[in-house]
């Protein structure tokens, strides 16, 4: 099994006693029974000092992987992650890391960029929004061969306690002819969470990557705008669990692309 250290690097609330500005590392496995905090003033903010730390961290005991949630923080980190033959992963799901600095009320929020429009090239011919029972989420799409295929364990509703008949909100798009270039842009982009958000008009808002928002879709119909509310509201149910699924038409007879996705709480 691999071991994966939760990583933040960041400029603290913190000064020192000359009042330089301190910048902070953060370093966990994702049980926390592994923790690990150093400082040092903003000028030796860098990834020679960041190297020196991983290798006093832990007795010496490099991980694997590195998941880094700040895009702030991640060029730092990654280029002292190469330097030690360590993968670096972007991603928001540093659920313990997040935890921790939040018992520190350390400032954990990200600035994120105004949504962009999908590009049009890759807009397919509809969508509608759909439910599947937990029970079915998984098995329904595992075996099937598709190119694109994103069920992490850790998203799947049996880890999450969710009960089998619970349903599983989602959205699916007919991509059509550019059905597997919409899904091959998805997993460049890295789906994290799929959002109503009210508006004139209304849309549906893809979260993606560590900061990025896309406008996947807009409406003004009234009924549109009522199922998306109910979405919005199922998912309330099912601990922000939702799905993402991208076919060709709607023969259910072949499809491009599926992911797990949740929203983040």
């Amino acid at each position: 099994m691999s071991l994966v250290w939760q990583v933040d690097f960041y400029r603290s609330p913190l000064q020192d006693e000359s009042k330089q500005v301190l910048w902070e590392l953060f370093i966990c496995n994702p049980t926390r029974s592994f923790e690990f905090i150093a400082s040092c003033p903003q000028s030796l903010a860098n990834s020679t000092w960041l190297i020196d730390q991983f290798k006093l961290a832990n007795d010496g005991n490099l991980p694997d992987v590195i998941q880094v949630f700040r895009p702030q923080s991640l060029n730092l980190i990654a280029a002292a992650g190469a330097k030690l033959g360590i993968k670096t992963e972007p991603t928001r799901r540093t659920l313990s890391l997040k935890q921790w600095l939040q018992e520190k009320h350390y400032p954990i929020l990200i600035d994120q960029p105004p949504p962009l429009p999908l590009p049009e090239n890759l807009w397919g011919e509809n969508w509608r929004l759909a439910t599947i029972p937990a029970g079915n989420l998984v098995n329904d799409f595992i075996d099937r061969p598709i190119p694109v295929l994103h069920i992490p364990e850790f998203l799947q509703p049996i880890s999450l306690g969710l009960a089998s008949t619970l349903l599983i909100p989602g959205v699916v798009i007919y991509g059509g002819r550019q059905s597997m270039r919409l899904t091959r842009w998805l997993q460049g982009i890295d789906p994290v969470s799929l959002n109503y958000v009210a508006g004139t008009p209304d849309g549906l808002i893809l979260a993606a990557g560590l900061a990025d928002r896309w406008i996947l879709v807009t409406f003004t119909d009234p009924e549109v705008s009522a199922a998306a509310r109910l979405y919005q509201q199922r998912k309330q149910l099912t601990q922000g669990l939702h799905f993402l699924l991208v076919q060709p038409d709607d023969s259910d007879m072949t499809y491009s692309g599926f992911w797990l996705l949740q929203t983040e709480s």
